[in-house]
């Protein structure tokens, strides 16, 4: 029987991001510092939906624009060249898309934002939630309620958390997981939310917290961990150049889910990931970095390294047929 349920919903706050690479080093206060390039573009909670809608997945998003130029623009192209579903979403008025500057630098970025709290929270746009196969989900310390619907209509839930700025890092927000089929934390989230002191320590606490735990290791790839088919997998990362790190670990959850929903073994649903977010890095902005099947395609049709063919060789039966047009990357100035 056809399922004609979303693939994903999702909802959080969207940023207009500027990003800026090529700094050859971080500025210091009274310095001035001419970059090589820049980007922009949808950021935030669009790394997710776009990332998931350039893989095929049918993708609802909740969010909040606002009555600006960086609101007009977002949703212009998260609806119009994107394919996104934006009917949860609202554009409040008189409130200002929220701006994020992204200072690129080596394998890590830092970041600089002016914004106010949204006028609608997610349980306000999300309602009573609409039935979907998947929901990504960015914990935070204080429950959705949302998150509890969503998990009692059986959607699955694939969650991550960020950085605690209060560095409390409390073991709470690990009581959220009873909602959620996937955890996929960065090794210092993992660590730190585990109080443990490795990637591998963590990944076991984790393991028995929810049935798929999952914890990104940046250049040094990931590890992972299937309950329900006892698998244990540890891949590294792809060697590719870094041009801007912003919303890689996006891009590796929005390709986890659709590797999932694919019914992949593990061992492939942690490669594809870990593959799609080194696609991205070598591209403006976390949004419109991601690569989609197209990138993925061309990726895998130059590739020439006999180790990495028999470690991806199967991308050649899980590659669609049309893996579709060029997709389009930020708007950038030459580097």
């Amino acid at each position: 029987m056809d399922d004609d349920r979303p693939d994903v919903v999702l909802t959080g706050l969207l940023f207009y991001d500027l990003v800026l690479t090529g700094l050859g080093k971080p500025p210091t206060p009274g310095e001035e510092i001419w970059t090589d390039g820049m980007g922009c573009g949808p950021g935030g909670i669009a790394n997710l939906a776009v990332a998931a809608s350039r893989f095929g997945l049918s993708t609802s998003l909740a969010t909040v624009f606002g009555d600006d130029f960086y609101g007009e623009y977002c949703r212009d192209v998260l609806d119009g060249q994107e394919g996104i579903d934006l009917s949860l979403s609202r554009t409040a008025d008189g409130w200002n898309t929220p701006v994020t500057v992204s200072l690129a630098h080596g394998h890590d970025r830092a970041l600089v934002t002016h914004g106010q709290v949204p006028p609608y929270s997610q349980d306000a746009l999300m309602g009573d939630p609409p039935d979907a196969r998947t929901a990504l989900v960015h914990l935070e310390a204080e429950p959705r309620e949302w998150l509890a619907k969503a998990a009692a209509n059986g959607t699955r839930i694939y969650a991550d958390v960020g950085w605690d700025p209060t560095r409390r890092w409390s073991s709470d927000l690990l009581d959220q997981l009873s909602l959620c089929h996937a955890f996929l934390p960065n090794e210092t989230e993992a660590m730190a939310y585990t109080r443990t002191d490795s990637a591998v320590a963590a990944l076991g606490t984790l393991s028995e917290l929810v049935p798929v735990a999952v914890v990104t290791r940046g250049g040094e790839g990931a590890v992972a961990v299937d309950q329900t088919t006892g698998e244990y997998v540890d891949v590294p990362a792809v060697d590719v150049d870094v041009l801007d790190p912003t919303g890689a670990g996006d891009v590796f959850g929005a390709s986890f889910v659709a590797a999932s929903l694919g019914g992949w073994p593990l061992q492939e649903r942690l490669r594809f990931a870990v593959l799609a977010a080194g696609l991205s890095v070598r591209h403006h902005g976390g949004a419109l970095a991601a690569p989609g099947w197209y990138g993925v395609h061309r990726w895998w049709r130059s590739l020439e390294d006999p180790g990495l063919r028999r470690a991806y060789g199967f991308l050649a039966d899980r590659l669609p047929a049309d893996p579709g047009p060029p997709l389009p990357h930020a708007p950038v100035t030459p580097p």
